[in-house]
C-alpha cells in the first residue's frame, strides 16, 4: 500500500493542519510552519532568553524566516491554494503543485513543479554565504541558528539582499523543466548542516508511514470521536520537543505555539495518554521532571531549552511548583504497562517531593499544606489567590491524599510493605484532617482558608476532596449536590472553574471561570471512586462533547457555549491527552 495516497487516517485528517492558527510540524521538530495570505512563514519553538530577556518572548519574535513567496518564471507572485496532511502539504499553483514535507526534524522538503519558477524568502540572520546549489545563512552571537537551503534545479539567477542589522532577502530563480526537482531546507542549531536532497517520493512515503504507524498504534474508539481523536493525536505528536541542552528528554509541550518547555502537571498528563500508544515517551514524561528535582525534594514548576524554573517574583516572590500528581500519574501508567522497574526507579525521588511539600508547606503545624505561590496551583489567576498568599487549599490536600495512596500501592509492588503501610495510614490520616479542618456542613462544601480565615468564593476545587473516595456518605451527597445545581457548576459543557452565581465568575478569563477539562477528568474520577458511576459517564460524555465541538483543542472553554475565549491557547496538550484517555474509556466500558 503507498500510504502517501491511501492512508484512512492521513486522509481523516485532511485539511486539519490550517497554517493559520494551526501549524505545520512534526515530532521532535522546533520548526512551524504557516501561511499569512499568499506567503509562508516559519517560526522556532525555541526560547532564546540569553538575546531577549523575556521567557514568553517567542510569542512575538519575528519568524526565522518570513515572507517565503513562490513567483512564475517571470516573477509573478502565484495564488497558494494549500490542501494539508498531517504528513504533506500541497500547494497548488497555476504552473503547478509544490509540495512539502518533514526530511527530519531540522529538515524539509519542498517539490518543485516541472516549469521555470522562482523563490523568495526573507531571513531574520546576519551572515549569509552563497554557492552553485543554494546557500547558508547564519545567525551569529551568543545565540547561533543556521540555515542551509540547497537545490538540484538549475539556478538561473541567485541574487542575496542585506537590510537591517540582521535581515537577509533571498531571491533564486530556478528552471526546473527536467522534472523531479526540490529545494531542502535545513534550519539547525549545529555547525554541520543536511544538504543532501533525497529522492522526493520516498521523503512523501516516508513521512506518511511515520505519521500511520502513530495512528495505527493507537486505541480504537467510537466512531463519533473519532476525527476528533486522531486530531489529538496529531496534537501529542506534533507538540513533541526534541532534547537540547535543559530538555533533558523528548518531552510534550502544553502548545507549541503558546507554551514552549515542559509544564510539570501538564507533563504527568500527558503521560496518561502515552501510555495507550508507547510506554518509553510516557515514562519520559515523567523522567524529564525528576530530572531537575532540587536537592531539598521540590520539583520545578517547568523546564525550558536554558534552564529550570523555580522561582518566580510576581505577584508575589516565592519557589514555584505544581501540584504533586506525580505519583498517582506514575501508578496509572504501571496499570497499563505493568513496568515494576519504572516504579522502582523513581520511587525515592516521589518520597523526597512527598517529604518537601509537608516539611515546607505546612506553616501552622496543622497536618494540611498550603500554596506559598500562585502559580504552584497551577491555577494561576484564581480568584482563590485574589487576598493573598499562603493559601491552605482543599485541591491540594486532596492532591496530597492521592499521592500518598499511589505511593502506598508504589510500594507494595516493589516489595517495600512496611513503607506501604506507613503511606496507607499517612493517606487515611490525610482523608481525616480534610473533614476534620476543611469541612463545613453549613454550606456542604469544603473551603480554602487563609490565615485561618475562609476564601470566600466557590470553585470546583472546594469539591475535591469527593476525588479521594474516601468521604462519609452524607458528604459525597452534598458535594455531588454542588456539583450538579445548574445554577453552580452544572452548565452545558461542566465544569467552570468558579461557580456560576458567584460573584467573581468570569466565563472568559482563565481559571476564574472556564471549564479547564483536566478539572474534569479528575472529577470524573472522583465520581467514580465515590460510588456514582451514572454521572460519572454523563460528566465524560460532556468532556468529549466540548472538546468536539471545536476544530482546534484548547487550554479552556466556555461553560455555557463551548467557545474558546479569545486567550485561550490552541493545540492544548492536556486537553488532548484527556480527550484521548476519555474517548478509550468510553470505548472499552462499551465492549464490557
Amino acid at each position: 500500500m503507498n500510504l502517501d495516497i491511501d492512508s484512512r487516517y492521513l486522509k481523516l485528517l485532511k485539511d486539519r493542519i490550517n497554517l493559520r492558527q494551526i501549524p505545520f510540524s512534526d515530532r521532535g521538530s522546533r520548526l512551524l510552519i504557516f501561511q499569512s495570505e499568499q506567503h509562508l512563514i516559519v517560526r522556532l519553538a525555541e526560547r532564546w532568553f540569553k538575546r531577549e530577556g523575556q521567557l514568553a518572548a517567542y510569542r512575538t519574535r519575528a519568524p526565522l524566516i518570513d515572507q517565503w513567496v513562490f513567483t512564475d518564471g517571470g516573477g509573478k507572485p502565484l495564488e497558494l491554494k494549500p490542501t494539508t496532511y498531517p504528513h504533506r502539504i500541497d500547494f497548488e499553483t497555476a504552473i503547478g503543485t509544490f509540495s512539502l514535507a518533514f526530511v527530519d526534524i531540522e529538515t524539509v522538503l519542498l517539490t518543485l513543479p516541472p516549469v521555470q519558477c522562482a523563490i523568495k524568502f526573507n531571513a531574520n540572520l546576519d551572515k549569509i554565504q552563497t554557492d552553485r546549489r543554494g546557500g547558508v545563512l547564519r545567525l551569529t552571537g551568543d545565540i547561533r541558528r543556521n540555515v542551509a537551503y540547497t537545490t538540484n534545479a538549475h539556478i538561473v539567477q541567485h541574487s542575496t539582499t542585506a537590510f537591517g542589522t540582521d535581515n537577509q532577502i533571498v531571491h533564486l530563480y530556478l528552471d526546473a523543466t527536467e522534472g523531479g526537482k526540490s529545494l531542502l531546507l535545513n534550519i539547525t542549531p549545529r555547525l554541520g548542516f543536511n544538504r543532501y536532497i533525497p529522492e522526493p517520493a520516498n521523503v512523501m512515503e516516508e513521512a506518511a508511514q511515520r505519521w500511520h504507524d502513530w495512528f495505527a498504534s493507537a486505541p480504537q474508539v467510537e466512531q463519533a470521536y473519532e476525527e476528533q481523536y486522531y486530531y489529538a493525536w496529531w496534537v501529542m505528536r506534533a507538540g513533541l520537543i526534541s532534547t537540547r541542552f535543559y530538555t533533558t528528554r523528548e518531552a510534550m509541550t502544553p502548545s507549541m505555539i503558546h507554551y514552549v518547555g515542559v509544564w510539570q502537571w501538564d507533563s504527568y498528563f500527558h503521560a496518561l495518554a502515552y501510555r495507550h500508544l508507547e510506554k518509553r515517551l510516557a515514562h519520559d514524561q515523567i523522567r524529564i521532571v525528576l530530572d531537575h528535582q532540587r536537592e531539598d525534594g521540590m520539583i520545578p514548576d517547568a523546564i525550558h531549552d536554558e534552564g529550570a524554573v523555580t522561582h518566580i517574583d510576581h505577584p508575589i516572590d516565592a519557589d514555584v511548583t505544581k501540584p504533586p500528581l506525580l505519583a498517582w500519574a506514575a501508578y496509572k501508567l504501571f496499570e497499563q504497562d505493568g513496568d515494576r522497574e519504572f516504579l522502582d526507579e523513581i520511587y525515592e525521588p516521589i518520597v523526597r517531593s512527598n517529604i518537601w511539600w509537608f516539611e515546607n508547606n505546612d506553616t501552622d503545624g496543622n497536618g494540611l499544606c498550603e500554596y506559598q505561590h500562585p502559580y504552584s496551583s497551577g491555577l494561576d489567576d484564581s480568584p482563590l489567590w485574589d487576598e493573598g498568599m499562603p493559601v491552605e487549599s482543599p485541591d491540594l490536600n486532596t492532591y496530597l491524599y492521592l499521592q500518598q495512596e499511589a505511593l502506598a500501592k508504589i510500594a507494595r509492588v516493589i516489595g517495600k510493605e512496611q513503607d506501604a503501610q506507613m503511606w496507607r495510614d499517612r493517606a487515611e490520616a490525610m482523608a481525616r484532617r480534610l473533614v476534620d479542618l476543611a469541612w463545613d456542613a453549613g454550606s456542604g462544601l469544603f473551603w480554602a482558608r487563609r490565615n485561618g480565615s475562609r476564601v470566600n468564593v466557590r470553585t470546583p476545587f472546594s469539591l475535591f476532596p469527593l476525588i479521594t473516595g474516601q468521604m462519609p456518605p452524607e458528604i459525597s451527597s452534598r458535594l455531588v449536590a454542588h456539583l450538579t445545581d445548574e445554577r453552580q457548576f452544572w452548565a452545558r459543557y461542566p465544569v467552570p472553574t468558579v461557580a456560576m452565581d458567584d460573584p467573581k465568575y468570569d466565563p472568559l478569563l482563565m481559571w476564574r471561570g472556564p471549564t479547564w477539562v483536566n478539572v474534569n477528568y479528575l472529577l470524573i474520577e472522583g465520581l467514580q471512586r465515590s460510588g456514582y458511576p451514572d454521572l460519572a459517564r454523563e460528566l465524560r460524555r460532556r468532556t468529549l462533547d466540548l472538546i468536539c465541538c471545536r476544530d482546534d483543542i484548547y487550554e479552556y472553554y466556555h461553560p455555557m457555549t463551548g467557545e474558546n475565549p479569545p486567550r485561550a491557547a490552541s493545540m492544548f496538550g492536556w486537553s488532548s491527552a484527556v480527550f484521548i484517555d476519555l474517548a478509550i474509556q468510553a470505548a472499552r466500558e462499551k465492549t464490557q
